[in-house]
């Protein structure tokens, strides 16, 4: 159970490209770089959210305003 030498490592690259096809690996190469760089673009969108909401001040209610809720009597 020890570390695998490089040896196993390129006897899994063989193995792997046997079965997959080296078409096929450089495919899932291509959609997993351009998922890395969504992942990147969107974490940069999330970053950029806060600080414009943060820019616009929203107004709290005071301390001493009730919760009320207006109610319409009806003619009846």
């Amino acid at each position: 159970m020890g570390t695998f030498s490089i040896w196993h490592w390129l006897i899994v690259l063989v193995v792997v490209m046997l079965v997959f096809g080296t078409k096929k690996i450089s495919t899932i190469g291509s959609d997993l770089g351009k998922a890395v760089k969504g992942f990147k673009e969107g974490m940069k969108d999330e970053e950029e959210k806060p600080l414009a909401a943060a820019s616009v001040p929203s107004r709290m209610p005071d301390k001493d305003m009730a919760n009320v809720e207006a109610k319409v009597k009806s003619a009846g």
